[in-house]
């Protein structure tokens, strides 16, 4: 992977409205350019949590294009290529994923789903700002690794490791 290379990487979760959500908006800050984040699911909602807005606007993070969606928009043969698939949730980690274009490294990032938290408003949102804290320190991690000088079995290894902090 080259230096100046921009990283393609998609955030999966099975509704695609809350964690994968989360983490493409995080990414794509975070980043600042180096990865374009995708989020997606495998039986998406149709519909993204206020709350992952409000986490995300909390955050400086704009929140206009995110919609929840299938990742079918993403194994098509014509598709983009990822770099990175990384899922979010223990039910998409757990199901059949496509054949990805490209052989793009793999890992799960597990993290506990804050819409199913039920509660008043501000404990819920305290449930998404606490996973958005989790993702920031494992993206932080990611964009940490020198990816340009690592082969893709180092690559594969540290993004496992990265999703047991």
């Amino acid at each position: 992977m080259l230096a100046d290379k921009t990283y393609n990487v998609l955030f999966i979760c099975t509704h695609n409205s809350a964690r994968s959500i989360l983490a493409e908006g995080l990414m794509n800050e975070l980043s600042k350019g180096r990865f374009k984040a995708f989020s997606a699911g495998s039986d998406p909602a149709g519909q993204v949590s206020p709350f992952a807005f409000e986490t995300l606007k909390s955050l400086g993070i704009p929140t206009t294009g995110f919609r929840s969606k299938g990742w079918e928009e993403f194994a098509k043969p014509d598709a983009l290529r990822m770099d990175f698939i990384l899922t979010v949730c223990d039910k998409a980690a757990g199901e059949v994923c496509p054949v990805w274009p490209g052989q793009p490294s793999t890992a799960h990032w597990g993290v506990a789903d804050p819409a199913a938290f039920e509660g008043a408003d501000d404990a819920r949102l305290q449930q998404f700002r606490a996973v958005a804290i989790t993702l920031t320190r494992r993206i932080e991690l990611l964009l940490s690794l020198p990816l340009h000088r690592l082969d893709a079995l180092a690559i594969k290894h540290e993004i496992t490791d990265i999703g047991k902090k």
